[in-house]
């Protein structure tokens, strides 16, 4: 079903969708609402939910002028508002994103920005391109570390699952599935904790289908991250993320994100058997020859 279809019913959401949809929604206090959440709303969760907000505001698309010509990003920059058009699943949860993530959403607009001035808004430059893909794809992964000696993984976490989680990732980057989502199934939401970011991910799991796939970067966080509450780890994991972007050189290299089948990560989809795992039209091997990431060693 096209996500222009999809009703907003609490009872639809719960039936069909996958479960980081329902989730963010009952955690922004909009999973309750019997139409379609309005700009208002979401500005208003703004003042519920971030206290220090320096981010902009979203403003209806239908209130701009039709004389408007200005790119998005541009209008972003200079008005400090987020176009946002009603009624629009797409625009609802880049909203969301902006809400949880408002510091890397901001180094993304500044960095489009500084591309569009060097060359113009179009064509986009590779490094726009993979700033999109993230941005509308991108699922970050929350990687504990040590808080007591720098660089050292979280052991601990890491021994309930009986692996050492550099060895995870390096197996996570190399498509061995069965290893990072059947054998060691119990390092996720422990010692690494999945985000959603990319808002056009969050569209498709309103009907989550075999194919669906994000783009993971893994992100450094303190040891406990796991036991923290939501919104302390979203606020710990946004200025994470922006440390992590500024380290990797803000996009402009590559390759530098890796494919992560959604539906396989624990408890995003209801039927995960072991015969689910094993389709290899979804969860594929690495293409023979595929490159390196640039993100590991993390």
């Amino acid at each position: 079903m096209q996500s222009a279809l999809i009703p907003f019913s609490k009872t639809y959401l719960n039936q069909h969708t996958s479960s980081p949809v329902t989730q963010l929604l009952s955690e922004v206090g909009l999973l309750d609402c019997s139409s379609f959440p309005t700009v208002a709303q979401l500005n208003n969760a703004i003042n519920r939910f971030q206290c220090n907000w320096n981010g902009p505001s979203f403003k209806g698309q239908s209130t701009f002028s039709p004389d408007e010509k200005r790119y998005y990003e541009t209008i972003i920059s200079e008005d400090n508002v987020v176009p946002t058009r009603e009624d629009s699943w797409h625009d609802l949860f880049n909203a969301l994103i902006w809400l949880q993530f408002p510091k890397t959403k901001q180094l993304l607009n500044t960095l489009h920005i500084e591309d569009i001035k060097a060359v113009g808004a179009n064509p986009r430059t590779p490094r726009r391109n993979r700033i999109t893909h993230f941005d509308e794809c991108g699922v970050v992964l929350a990687v504990e570390f040590k808080g007591d000696r720098k660089g050292e993984l979280n052991r601990e976490n890491a021994a309930k699952s009986n692996i050492n989680i550099s060895k995870w990732l390096d197996d996570l980057a190399h498509h061995n599935w069965q290893s990072v989502f059947v054998e060691h199934r119990t390092v996720w939401h422990q010692c690494v904790t999945p985000f959603v970011f990319g808002h056009a991910n969050l569209e498709m799991m309103l009907n989550p289908f075999i194919g669906l796939t994000g783009k993971w970067l893994a992100v450094a966080v303190p040891e406990g991250f796991h036991e923290q509450s939501p919104w302390q780890q979203r606020a710990i994991l946004d200025d994470a993320m922006v440390d992590r972007i500024n380290k990797l050189g803000c996009f402009q290299h590559s390759p530098l994100l890796k494919p992560l089948p959604l539906l396989g990560v624990p408890h995003w989809y209801d039927n995960q058997t072991s015969e689910f795992y094993q389709n290899t039209e979804y969860f594929r091997p690495l293409r023979e020859n595929a490159k390196a990431t640039i993100q590991l060693p993390l």
